[in-house]
């Protein structure tokens, strides 16, 4: 056998074995996940609200109705505009128990190692928040940014790639999963913090030069309570930079429901800019820089075709779902090769139209970069 026949061998089999033991917590997971949909999905929710939790009012009303297009866990979820402020939220809003089971296997588990190759592939996107902070470092007689914390770091991929744009900043991750323990240990932080942003603010008060909560608040059941959190973080004349999803991008009314930013059940708050600027002066920030083209990642056609292809034909390996045997699997593989051209063609305009994404209003987010005065 030559080294290349023993090479491909060894891969095979690698892929047999990972195959297996999929396989088997798979079907461990089953039981568990049968026990927590006993009283069905309705339980996991907490009860509808009637009135804008951003600005109070009560002209709300009904603007997307969709499913989980990522797991296909069961569930339907709303998300409302209020007609006052523009705010977005998912109402009625994932309670405790509703936010454990949809964060399942989705962060860690089952999708952790997806995930992670999916986060480790974005090293320019991080460089280029990165990039697109660093004009503000430096404070006027207060000296550069020395130590920074990334809220909701995952497994500290911006970290690790920031820190090749600023190697003289010390990185810190924050993060509620086992990933940032990862992230300690694989040196892309210097400290790992397993917890909340809220219930940590207090030892770690005045102790950031810089604190970034990136794709964060929207995943936040008070946002305004995580700014007052990263405010009391900072030292004074600290920076807070927040990137989020804009709901006022055009692609949010085109794309409907295949809009990967409204990511139900996930984004329990969807902020327009105006909004988040007036907090921010609220809570004792000056903004120093509003940016769109820079946040923008070109994917939200490729990832509209992929969320239909995925919602005809949705794997059936998942401990939630009920197996369907190889010819189920066989037509999500037909279906998945005929939506390659599809894809293709997605991913190029993607690419084509984003150099002129904000003058379109195409831009899916935007970055706010404040002081803390």
């Amino acid at each position: 056998m030559t080294p290349r026949e023993k090479r491909s061998r060894g891969r095979l089999a690698g892929r047999d074995s990972a195959t297996r033991a999929r396989r088997e917590t798979v079907a461990a997971l089953r039981e568990e996940y049968g026990a927590a949909l006993a009283d069905g999905p309705q339980a996991f929710f907490e009860p509808l609200r009637h009135s804008c939790p951003w600005c109070g009012s009560v002209r709300i009303g009904g603007h997307l109705l969709t499913g989980d297009l990522i797991q296909h866990k069961p569930g339907r979820f709303r998300v409302e505009r209020c007609h006052s402020c523009g705010h977005l939220f998912q109402n009625p809003r994932l309670n405790a128990r509703g936010l454990d089971f949809y964060y399942r296997d989705f962060y860690d588990g089952l999708g952790e190692q997806q995930l992670d190759a999916m986060f480790a592939g974005r090293t320019r996107s991080y460089r280029r928040r990165a990039a697109s902070v660093r004009p503000h470092l430096v404070r006027p007689g207060l000296g550069g940014v020395k130590r920074w914390l990334d809220v909701g770091t995952g497994h500290g991929h911006f970290c690790e790639a920031a820190r090749t744009l600023l190697p003289e900043v010390v990185f810190d991750g924050l993060d509620r999963s086992e990933g940032v323990e990862v992230a300690e240990r694989r040196g892309r932080v210097e400290r790992g913090l397993r917890g909340g942003l809220t219930e940590l603010a207090g030892e770690l008060a005045g102790a950031y030069d810089a604190v970034s909560l990136f794709h964060y608040l929207e995943h936040c059941t008070d946002p305004l309570r995580e700014l007052e959190a990263a405010r009391t973080s900072l030292r004074p004349g600290g920076l807070l930079v927040v990137e989020v999803p804009d709901p006022e991008s055009r692609y949010a009314h085109l794309l409907g429901r295949w809009w990967l930013p409204w990511l139900q059940p996930q984004h329990l708050h969807l902020l327009p800019v105006g909004n988040l600027r007036g907090a921010l002066s609220d809570q004792g920030f000056t903004v120093l820089a509003e940016q769109h083209r820079t946040a923008h990642e070109p994917v939200d056609l490729v990832a509209a075709v992929w969320l239909a292809l995925e919602g005809a034909v949705p794997r059936d390996d998942m401990p939630w779902l009920v197996p369907t045997g190889p010819a189920r699997r066989a037509l999500r593989g037909a279906a998945l090769l005929a939506g390659v051209p599809a894809l293709a063609a997605a991913a190029l305009l993607d690419h084509a139209v984003a150099p002129f994404a904000d003058r379109l209003g195409l831009c899916n987010a935007y970055r706010l970069v404040a002081r803390r005065d």
